[in-house]
């Protein structure tokens, strides 16, 4: 077996994946598709964080998405959830988007560019308007 170099790894992991620019990122989020930030916390209070994204840090991840993982979230109901996975600059999530696609998540891809690319394209609150999101904020200005 022939060790992968990081930079093989990725190129390898990105050529499963049909990755979103920022700009189609309004079209999937109106569609549906689910945007998930892997960010560690201390990344987020650096950068900014994403209004409307699920953040789930990338050590959980695939646990928290597997419809079979008995730690999985309400939302990760079924394998056909369209899961878009952010991280700063959008090479750790192309490696998290091909461990998704791996445990059968076909829909599951990540954002080119990631953050900082959403950032420069003004795009950060694309999200907010997700509907979980809104489910969310009413539920919150109820309490």
């Amino acid at each position: 077996m022939t060790n992968l170099t990081i930079d093989g790894m990725l190129a390898q992991a990105r050529q499963q994946l049909r990755r979103l620019l920022p700009i189609e990122l309004p079209q999937a989020i109106a569609r549906g598709a689910i945007l998930v930030d892997i960010r560690p916390q201390a990344q987020r209070l650096r950068e900014g964080t994403l209004p409307g994204a699920l953040v789930i840090e990338r050590n959980v991840l695939e646990w928290r998405l597997d419809p079979s993982s008995s730690a999985r979230l309400a939302m990760a109901e079924h394998h056909d959830v369209e899961w878009i996975v952010v991280c700063s600059e959008g090479y750790t999530s192309s490696l998290a988007a091909a461990s998704l696609q791996q445990l059968g998540l076909r829909r599951a891809t990540d954002l080119e560019g990631g953050y900082q690319a959403l950032k420069a394209a003004g795009l950060l609150t694309v999200a907010s308007s997700a509907p979980h999101f809104e489910r969310e904020v009413a539920t919150l200005a109820w309490l």
